[in-house]
């Protein structure tokens, strides 16, 4: 269990110090193989199979600390779950990342090649203060934070994860978008040299995603540069990605190379891909399915998967209170 909070502006805010350290999960392959019977049992086995490679193919040792990520937590608002972690194992070898493969474990046994220095993220477009932002001056421009978000993934999967980064909102605040600012949209790095599976047909390349700019500019929205007290992973979006939690496994944009602010709606990646399944606002919604899957429910990865008790899924990824007031008005079901 976490231990005191502080409260801002109606948010659950965790410190660092008070979230649960992430614990190594007891082995349960044998266990899913043992079970595994029928069709489902077969599936769930392959899974695992699959799970079990990219977790051997992880370092041993984490890709390490930074100093800024353990700074004393600001007043920005975060939202307090008081669930345990997903493992640290989990969350890193169980990823969406296509630049290394379409399945959960590629990205974990391809993500090594990714050269994450020099890094820097481009802002142009509708600012007043446009430029190009090295890494480390990025790390400066807030203190960090490590929230915990209850994140939903697509095809009825969840997860517990410690971020750590501070509120988007902080850089675009310091780039100041011009009056006619309406969007601002996310693109990633697209190097064939270093992500083998980019200039596949499966997206249209680079990767991008897009918010609008009340929705880039909540304070839940963050600038992630590491998941429990660590750097991020590489499979994981390293060195900085997008986390958006009411919208976790739609806007995840990862490696982002240039951010870019606009009048017109962007089009963004799974949206050209497959529009009939994944709208522009892809919110968390109990009560939309996807074509392909139901979104009223999910299973919590690390409890045993296939067999763990099904949890219901929160409106907005149970972050209602927050940002319902974002899309008053709207058709939701129009506006996927």
């Amino acid at each position: 269990m976490m231990g005191m909070q502080s409260r801002h502006n109606g948010f659950d805010q965790p410190l660092a110090s008070e979230i649960t350290a992430p614990e190594v999960v007891a082995d349960r392959r044998a266990l899913l193989q043992q079970m595994a019977t029928g069709a489902a049992g077969v599936a769930m086995a392959s899974w695992a199979s699959r799970h079990a490679i990219a977790q051997s193919a992880l370092a041993t040792e984490k890709p390490g600390k930074l100093a800024t990520l353990l700074s004393t937590p600001s007043a920005v608002p975060g939202a307090r779950v008081i669930e345990k972690p997903t493992s640290y194992k989990d969350a890193s070898s169980y990823n969406n990342f296509y630049e290394f493969g379409t399945d959960k474990a590629d990205p974990a046994v391809n993500a090594h090649t990714l050269k994450t220095s020099p890094w820097a993220i481009e802002v142009e477009g509708l600012v007043k203060n446009p430029g190009k932002f090295a890494l480390e001056d990025l790390l400066k421009l807030s203190p960090m934070e490590e929230r915990i978000y209850r994140l939903r993934c697509v095809e009825g999967w969840s997860m517990v994860i410690p971020w750590v980064g501070y509120s988007l909102a902080q850089l675009i605040k310091r780039v100041a978008p011009l009056g006619s600012a309406k969007f601002v949209e996310f693109v990633t790095l697209a190097d064939p040299k270093t992500m083998p599976y980019v200039g596949s047909r499966i997206l249209d390349w680079p990767y991008t995603e897009a918010l609008r700019l009340d929705e880039a500019m909540h304070p839940l929205t963050l600038l992630s540069f590491g998941m429990y007290g660590e750097i991020l992973p590489k499979q994981n979006g390293a060195p900085v990605r997008l986390v958006v939690p009411w919208k976790y496994g739609f806007k995840s944009a990862k490696s982002l190379v240039k951010i870019r602010f606009t009048e017109k709606q962007p089009a963004t990646a799974w949206n050209k891909a497959a529009a009939n399944e994944y709208g522009f606002f892809s919110n968390v919604n109990p009560a939309v399915d996807h074509p392909r899957w139901s979104q009223a429910t999910e299973r919590r990865i690390g409890e045993d998967g296939l067999f763990a008790k099904k949890r219901k899924t929160l409106m907005f990824n149970g972050y209602e209170a927050q940002v319902g007031q974002l899309y008053a008005g709207m058709d939701l079901q129009k506006f996927f």
